[in-house]
């Protein structure tokens, strides 16, 4: 089969909680892609393409034919004039982020990793915060796939529209990802500005932070009414870049290295867990810089952990945390992480979180190792009541029948997906939980 460099081969992803054991494909052109998918679907086999491992869901699992597309040489192409790039699926978002920057482009916005690759963050409807931005996906101009007949198809919102609002948030359900064309602004400077804060008076001013800025999300800690408070705005020049010691400290050694020992000592000794969450609000101090953008968007993450996330009309946002504060309180174990709050605009995609509505997303973590699944499932409960939508690519536990309910265009994602993968070649267990059998 084309591509094969091994039959057996052990694949987890970043956090560890999804492990699979599968033969593995990785092709180098487009012809080897169509060869792979053609050959798999004549045997009966399934494919699934698969990024950088940044997903908590089991999206990316298979125990048939794995296909990595890092390898994949298909051309990078900027268009200075036009403001776009199209790139190889495969590409990680850090080096997409270079090669924007030597164009003197940038996209929009960013979420805070960028370790996925462009494919995989598009297929889970990755996003960062700003009430002006979409996901990822909203960028999108152009997508070209490898359909499960073996059909090379390009879309966009003129040709094959309806295949363009399947495929800009796909799941990996309709096809192999091989191009992404993406509408990009010139490069700007943002100046980031960080603050810690009393959660009341982040909840009361929350209109004023959310329109006032261009990104805004806080982070609230457990146990305590402390949060953080994160801006980032777009300023003409980098006047203050961030001290390379100050940057160190805050980024990699307290965020990274003395949070790591904390979260273990808190699994080690829950009834700690309190006075560490209240240490860490206390430990983050105020700062002000300014920095290319996507330096800014992106920081390092080595602290291993799980994560669900909830896409929550904005109004119900809340209520969602009124609920969340009682839950934790409430369970037989601690809460390691804080609690992020971001916020996005509506869009058209199909399978977007934002779909039709101005969303407010909720993400619960908790670190590698501890307990984790009843705090999950309660507040999945919360967040379903008030029309939550969960993150793709992070822990949840909906199934087809509740999804449908509040994605208006569900069952048009999988007319489009019966036309484009009629045998199942991209089905896994993953998908027949969210989109059905």
């Amino acid at each position: 089969m084309a591509g094969i460099t091994t039959t057996d081969n052990v694949w987890q992803n970043w956090a560890g909680n999804q492990r699979a054991r599968s033969s593995v494909s990785r092709p180098i052109s487009v012809p080897q892609v169509v060869a792979a998918v053609t050959e798999a679907a004549a045997a009966g086999t399934r494919v699934k393409p698969v990024g950088s491992g940044h997903s908590f869901t089991g999206i990316a699992r298979t125990d048939q034919l794995r296909m990595e597309l890092n390898a994949l040489a298909t051309p990078s192409r900027v268009d200075r004039d036009a403001r776009l790039v199209t790139v190889p699926a495969g590409m990680t978002l850090r080096a997409l982020n270079e090669l924007l920057a030597t164009a003197g482009l940038a996209l929009p916005n960013l979420g805070d990793i960028d370790a996925q690759t462009i494919s995989g963050a598009l297929a889970t409807g990755t996003h960062g915060t700003g009430a002006r931005y979409g996901c990822l996906a909203t960028f999108v101009e152009a997508i070209t796939l490898v359909t499960g007949t073996g059909e090379v198809i390009t879309c966009s919102a003129d040709e094959h529209p309806e295949v363009f609002a399947a495929a800009r948030v796909g799941l990996g359900a309709v096809g192999v990802v091989v191009a992404v064309t993406l509408r990009c602004d010139e490069a700007f400077v943002l100046r980031a500005h960080e603050r810690p804060a009393a959660l009341p008076e982040v909840l009361a001013g929350l209109s004023d932070l959310i329109t006032g800025n261009d990104h805004f999300e806080f982070y609230w800690f457990p146990y305590t009414d402390r949060a953080q408070v994160k801006t980032n705005n777009r300023v003409p020049v980098s006047d203050k870049p961030l001290h390379r010691l100050r940057g160190w400290l805050d980024d990699d050694f307290l965020s990274n290295t003395v949070f790591a020992g904390a979260c273990r000592l808190g699994r080690q000794v829950p009834a700690l867990a309190p006075s560490i969450s209240r240490i860490s609000a206390r430990a983050l101090t105020e700062r002000s810089y300014t920095a290319r953008s996507d330096r800014v968007f992106c920081t390092a993450r080595r602290v291993r952990f799980v994560e669900m996330e909830y896409a929550l009309p904005r109004a119900a946002l809340g209520e969602a945390l009124s609920a969340l504060r009682r839950i934790i309180d409430g369970l037989p174990f601690k809460v390691l992480f804080p609690v992020e709050v971001r916020f996005a605009a509506a869009d058209d995609i199909w399978l977007s979180h934002g779909h039709g509505r101005e969303s407010a997303y909720v993400a619960i973590h908790q670190y590698a190792g501890a307990p984790y699944e009843p705090y999950f499932r309660a507040f999945e409960k919360v967040a379903a009541g008030l029309e939550g939508r969960p993150h793709w690519g992070k822990l949840h536990y909906r199934d087809a029948a509740s999804l449908r309910a509040v994605y208006p265009r569900f069952d048009d994602f999988l007319r489009v997906r019966d036309t484009l993968d009629p045998q199942r070649v991209f089905a896994n267990d993953y998908t027949e939980q969210v989109l059905g059998a």
